[in-house]
């Protein structure tokens, strides 16, 4: 196979991850000793998290003319992708507890759903909580007043059957 078939079919690869790709995060993991690297690539892997690293150039032509497009300004020196196909959050969320624990490892940007971020972009989406937990909370709130609600009518009705 010649050179430039093999890009090509990197290049393929990598286009066809962002077209199912909900966000792309991009870090910069060296310095990682291999334990590491191991570990975060598992707790990725188990949240159906894609994680791979590929050369700058190639990532660069598979970004153009997508919604990742913004990232290839963040492309220079090593760079590890992490690609999130459903909860377009979870690979910000997991790799922000990775870099809270691995000083090595650096947030350089992200595309989350159309919108490209920067280190410190991507870290405070990293902090915003699944939509599992979002909506339970919502729940919640919605349930609190509905219930406090009932108790003071609960305690109206024994009021007045109390005073008759």
């Amino acid at each position: 196979m010649a050179k430039v078939e093999a890009k090509q079919v990197v290049v393929n690869e990598i286009k066809e991850k962002l077209s199912k790709a909900a966000s792309v995060v991009v870090v910069d993991a060296r310095g990682l000793t291999v334990e590491q690297d191991t570990q975060l690539r598992k707790s990725l892997r188990e949240a159906g998290v894609d994680y791979k690293v590929y050369k700058n150039t190639m990532m660069t032509l598979a970004v153009k003319d997508t919604q990742f497009e913004g990232l290839a300004q963040y492309l220079e020196g090593p760079s590890a992708f992490a690609f999130s196909y459903g909860e377009a959050t979870t690979a910000p969320a997991i790799l922000d507890k990775a870099v809270k624990k691995l000083d090595k490892l650096e947030f350089k940007a992200s595309v989350i759903e159309s919108t490209v971020y920067d280190a410190e972009g991507t870290k405070a989406i990293a902090s915003i909580p699944s939509r599992d937990v979002l909506l339970s909370r919502l729940l919640g709130s919605f349930k609190s007043p509905m219930s406090s609600f009932a108790r003071v009518i609960k305690q109206i009705a024994e009021k007045d059957t109390v005073a008759e």
